[in-house]
């Protein structure tokens, strides 16, 4: 099995969420969140993991942003917020 196929249009979906290929946990062994696929593993720092984690089908990149800068009692994250999905749009991580 290939690794998926790199998305190259950046435009961003109305919900993200993580393709059903990749599976986001928790890796004792190395103490970080990982992106699990059948053909290998992408370790996150912390904080694309709480992006990531949002990006289940149910928010808008609005509403995943909102949701962070609330529960971490920040402001003027969505540059960083958007980049992060991009990058998983262009990877294949987020469809």
């Amino acid at each position: 099995m290939n690794a998926p196929e790199p998305r190259h249009d950046h435009a961003l979906p109305e919900h993200p969420r993580l393709s059903r290929r990749f599976r986001l946990q928790f890796e004792e062994a190395q103490q970080r969140h990982v992106l699990l696929y059948p053909e290998g593993m992408v370790q996150l720092n912390d904080t694309a993991a709480e992006i990531i984690r949002r990006c289940d089908g149910s928010r808008t990149v609005d509403g995943i942003v909102n949701d962070l800068e609330s529960t971490y009692r920040v402001q003027g994250i969505a540059p960083q917020v958007r980049n992060l999905i991009e990058e998983g749009l262009r990877r294949g991580w987020i469809e």
